[in-house]
């Protein structure tokens, strides 16, 4: 039986849930910045082992969800999104394994200035202080913000979506066990009780206790949380990536790339939603590359030159060149040269990750230095937008926005900075 979500342990309104919980994750927050880093590793070391040792709860949690989305008929990338298992539970506990392995993002003196007058001013990263995190679907997300959030010394207050809401109860008491293990707050990573949509609100209102706002879903959500949000949000709208395909392009690395980007895991933001023929390209090679997505089950819109090449390729609307598919389905547009490609790609693109395959040095510079996307690849998948495969350990989310945390988000993103003056009895004349 699915566990129904009830606010049953905080006040009743949502200000009053929002207020309690926001005051003791504020409290826990200043306990986390005075934690060593020994003590932190420690928490995530028993939390990737308890990830390990409980895979049969968290799993039997997850059936829950995924039976509910079934019988929803939610999409299958959804359900993909939502899904776990023994091999991605392992990977989620790694890298927690890997996250205590990087360096303590806090306490860094960033840059040191020696005034003229005998004062010396130390730039030092310290934590945020207390995150909101609001994310659909993907139950993974409970750990890796925990885990990030704990690293950095910043508290969390967690919403995960309806759709996952057994899941990432179940993961989150799992992080709750680790801190109580080690005598920390559990206050340090929260979650609302509740999948009441009134709660979100509230939590975007709640710019006294939460001084950053994370969301990490649809294009619905994160258009809400940049619209109503009163405090600093770290967003991305959506992930409409692109491949560009220039005529320099070495046949088999397309192939293999274009094949990857779009069809390892069409459900994740990194996923090619767009491809871009340049009218130079050899056409036999844009006619495998068409083939290879359509036998594999990939259906492809194209506009009339693309459309040409194959009977199977259908029309493609103004609306397909902007749309995050998140799905076996890609669009194909020809493009004459670098210029148009960027052009294309800076009008309809999502700002997320764009990749151009080309051997061509001079292409290559023009389309890195002019794509305003966050992460901009020369020949390689845009499955790779990951902060793990950043050596990140793990993130947050991939913030296209263009302030503090662009690109993966990852531990050093979720810190900020002050000033250390050192003086010896200066005046100011």
């Amino acid at each position: 039986m699915i566990q129904k979500p009830n606010i049953t342990t905080h006040q009743e309104t949502p200000e009053g849930i929002m207020a309690s919980m926001g005051a003791a994750s504020k409290s826990a927050a200043a306990v986390l910045a005075q934690t060593t880093t020994g003590q932190i590793n420690a928490v995530l070391k028993d939390l990737a082992q308890f990830l390990k040792d409980q895979s049969v709860n968290i799993l039997s949690a997850n059936a829950l969800d995924v039976k509910a989305a079934q019988d929803k008929n939610l999409a299958s990338a959804l359900i993909d999104r939502l899904s776990l298992t023994e091999e991605r539970i392992n990977a989620l506990a790694q890298s927690v394994v890997d996250i205590i392995q990087l360096d303590d993002p806090v306490g860094r003196v960033l840059e040191t200035t020696n005034q003229p007058n005998g004062l010396i001013i130390d730039k030092v990263s310290v934590p945020i202080g207390v995150l909101g995190m609001i994310y659909e679907s993907r139950p993974n997300v409970t750990i890796d913000a925990a885990a990030l959030c704990l690293k950095s010394r910043n508290a969390v207050i967690l919403r995960g979506g309806s759709e996952s809401f057994n899941s990432s109860r179940a993961l989150h008491a799992i992080v709750q066990q680790a801190l109580k293990q080690h005598s920390l707050p559990e206050e340090s990573v929260s979650m609302l009780p509740s999948t009441d949509r009134a709660l979100v609100g509230t939590m975007l209102q709640a710019n006294d206790y939460i001084d950053v706002i994370i969301p990490r879903g649809g294009k619905g959500l994160t258009s809400r949380v940049m619209n109503e949000a009163k405090m600093p949000v770290f967003a991305h709208l959506d992930g409409n990536c692109h491949l560009y395909v220039h005529e320099s392009v070495n046949a088999d690395l397309a192939l293999r790339v274009i094949q990857n980007a779009k069809l390892r895991r069409t459900g994740i933001c990194g996923a090619a939603e767009s491809l871009l023929f340049d009218l130079a390209l050899d056409t036999e090679l844009a006619t495998s590359i068409i083939k290879m997505l359509l036998d594999q089950g990939c259906d492809v819109v194209g506009d009339e030159r693309v459309q040409v090449l194959n009977s199977k390729v259908a029309p493609a609307t103004e609306e397909d060149w902007s749309t995050e598919y998140l799905d076996k389905k890609i669009s194909i547009k020809y493009v004459e040269g670098v210029e148009e490609a960027i052009t294309h790609i800076n009008t309809y693109g999502s700002h997320h990750t764009d990749a151009i395959l080309a051997e061509d040095d001079h292409a290559v510079q023009e389309f890195q230095k002019r794509v305003d996307s966050a992460i901009v690849m020369h020949n390689a998948s845009t499955q790779f937008a990951d902060g793990g495969e950043f050596g990140m350990g793990a993130e947050i989310g991939i913030g296209t926005g263009k302030l503090h945390a662009r690109g993966p988000v990852g531990l050093k993103q979720l810190t900020t900075f002050k000033y250390l003056v050192k003086g010896t009895g200066q005046t100011r004349p």
